[in-house]
């Protein structure tokens, strides 16, 4: 064939699967303009399924999309994806997800983004956990290496499944490349689209259990009452809630409702297209998060030049390092006080943003890619 083939399986790039999909569709795009003459890429794709993303856009001179019809959920592709590796006659392949081929008779680099249904089983069934447990074990067993997206996943890993450190490494994401800074006209638009207030505190992501949502109402709560001395009256203030909601977890709705709060604002699922700006319009960006593989919210917030607090657990000190306020997610008090601070410093906020902006510009995917490349070339090779 005279060049190394890489198969990039980018069956995930649908709306189910949105983080891993951005994942997917990022970390090609920046690949294709590294490859070397003697590669190329192939990116799986499932037809069947609606994506946000156009994957044909990304096919080029070294880089193919091929398509097949057959979800991560299918016991088929336990046979058909290893049949198009033959016939693709790929030196590699690389799933981004553990729902993926265990026997697949080439080379295979799994990306592992969080370990979320043993942390935290009361989010999941019984059924579901062991389902998780037993599927990556064997996703790593067919793995010649392992990507982390953090030092937090890789600890868990060897934690919870006792992977060598050898045949882990830490790639870490990065914020897509329209996450900047947007100019006043974007965010005017953004502002009369949602009926947005000024000055508002953001939240971006899921109501999941650990999101810890309920503890954000509840700070809240403590919150307004407090605020006295900002450029602006405390009335006025509005916690907005922005994400995919599931309607099997209530609890933030229904706190905020039993404690009588006017001021919080539910957006739900807002499109991709508007998140940059609507980052850019808030005075500060709160994610109480009890635990993130990466958390990429507050790279993207820090990225469009938003003061950020966030949880001092798991993956978010080592994305943010000292370009953010961390509290103690499960300290409602803390989380109060730390929201004040800075609605009430000005001066303190401006430090966070510039100090946020240089510290999401450490972060890239074109880094991201460069280092998975290197991996590719190591285990093809």
């Amino acid at each position: 064939m005279g060049y190394l083939s890489y198969t990039l399986d980018a069956r995930t790039a649908t709306g189910h699967f949105p983080g891993i999909g951005r994942y997917v569709v990022n970390l090609a795009r920046a690949m294709a303009p590294r490859l070397g003459p003697d590669e190329r890429l192939v990116l799986l794709r499932d037809p069947a399924r609606p994506s946000p993303w156009d994957l044909t856009a990304l096919a080029g001179e070294r880089v193919r999309v091929v398509d097949l019809s057959c979800s991560p959920f299918a016991p088929r592709q336990q046979w058909a994806v290893p049949r198009i590796l033959a016939r693709l006659r790929a030196d590699l392949y690389h799933s981004p997800y553990y729902l993926m081929p265990y026997r697949v008779g080439r080379p295979t680099v799994l990306t592992v983004h969080d370990l979320i249904p043993l942390l935290f089983p009361r989010q999941s069934t019984w059924q579901a956990r062991l389902l998780f447990r037993w599927a990556l074990s064997l996703a790593l067993r067919a793995s010649h290496r392992v990507i982390a997206v953090s030092e937090s996943t890789a600890r868990d890993l060897q934690q919870y499944f006792h992977t060598p450190s050898e045949r882990v490494s830490v790639i870490p994401e990065a914020p897509d490349p329209t996450f900047y800074p947007r100019p006043p006209a974007e965010v005017a638009a953004v502002r009369r689209k949602y009926g947005l207030p000024a000055p508002f505190v953001l939240y971006v992501g899921s109501n999941k259990p650990h999101k810890n949502l309920p503890r954000l109402i509840e700070a809240w709560s403590l919150l307004t009452p407090h605020v006295s001395h900002f450029t602006f009256h405390a009335s006025r203030f509005t916690l907005v809630i922005a994400g995919v909601w599931d309607p099997r977890y209530p609890e933030p709705r229904l706190l905020a409702e039993r404690l009588g709060l006017q001021n919080v604002r539910w957006l739900g699922p807002v499109p991709e297209a508007d998140l940059p700006a609507l980052y850019s319009a808030a005075t500060l960006f709160v994610f109480p998060s009890l635990y993130e593989g990466f958390g990429l919210p507050v790279l993207e917030a820090m990225a469009c030049g938003v003061p950020v607090i966030g949880s001092n657990t798991s993956s978010l000190p080592e994305v943010t390092g000292d370009a953010a306020l961390l509290v103690d997610p499960a300290d409602v008090g803390a989380l109060a006080a730390a929201i004040t601070d800075l609605l009430e410093n000005e001066s303190r906020r401006e430090e966070m943003r510039e100090r946020g902006l240089q510290q999401a510009a450490r972060f890239s995917w074109d880094r991201t890619a460069a280092m998975t490349l290197e991996m590719y070339r190591e285990v093809a090779g």
